[in-house]
């Protein structure tokens, strides 16, 4: 059996047991293809442009249609919340380019335990600032998951 299918059987089984093997510190020769990926992507988002919020028509009406008004509503939630997150990850891809430049030896180790960052997951998300297992622990102490609907109560 060749080595690559033995490094895939590898992965595959590292994967479905959640194993993390322990990720080097990044190279100064692997800032640049990193940096080269997030101005792709920050290219990316700035050439899909915002999402128009198309708010009611100008025509005069006497009476509004009320079964248009929550199809309107709901399509300016929509827009305003994707130009939130496209604004949120212009803003991520911008702070990590800023601390490449400004500490490349500190680019890709996480800000919670000073680890370095597993490069596989600096390939998907380059604006990593924390490694996976510590951003796992943030998520489970902050989980607002269930906690953000609104009730009748909180209105009163």
């Amino acid at each position: 059996m060749s080595l690559a299918p033995k490094l895939a059987a590898a992965g595959r089984l590292a994967a479905a047991a959640h194993v993390e093997y322990p990720a080097a510190a990044m190279k100064p020769d692997e800032l640049g293809p990193m940096r080269t990926l997030l101005l792709q992507r920050r290219t990316e988002l700035l050439k899909g442009g915002d999402v128009p919020v198309e708010f009611e028509q100008n025509e005069v009406v006497t009476r509004p249609d009320e079964d248009a008004a929550p199809l309107v509503e709901m399509t300016q939630v929509i827009a305003s919340n994707r130009n939130r997150a496209r604004t949120a990850a212009l803003a991520a891809i911008d702070d990590a380019l800023r601390r490449m430049a400004d500490d490349p030896e500190e680019f890709g180790v996480c800000e919670a335990c000073d680890e370095p960052i597993a490069q596989r997951r600096l390939l998907l998300v380059p604006t990593a600032t924390l490694c996976a297992t510590c951003q796992r622990e943030d998520e489970q102490a902050n989980n607002t998951r269930g906690r953000s609907r609104r009730h009748l109560t909180d209105f009163r």
